[in-house]
């Protein structure tokens, strides 16, 4: 059964136990964060816009490092993607944000 998180725009977003499988993988320093992952897409300081039409929720974890979490929303509902840590702030400023 996949946890679930409700957007900014009130749509609920699956994070299903293959995904967790993917992020824990290919992101171990992620490992023991599931919660953190989806208050993120619940409670985002900002939501970027994806090259593929996903978005980006963007959450501080400690001064100079975030936590973005990859998700899609389609009509009823949505998906995480993937998740990720970075410094790379340039880089998340790049792209152009939807909220606030």
């Amino acid at each position: 059964m996949p946890d679930i998180a409700l957007s900014i725009n009130g749509k609920p977003i699956r994070l299903t136990d293959e995904r967790w499988a993917h992020i824990s993988k290919e992101h171990a320093e992620l490992t023991g964060w599931q919660s953190n992952v989806l208050e993120a897409i619940a409670r985002p300081a900002r939501i970027l816009s994806g090259g593929e039409g996903e978005l980006l929720a963007v959450r501080d974890v400690e001064n100079g490092k975030w936590l973005v979490v990859v998700y899609r929303e389609e009509e009823a509902d949505g998906f995480v993607i993937t998740a990720f840590l970075t410094r790379r702030i340039r880089s998340l400023d790049k792209r152009r944000q939807l909220w606030p």
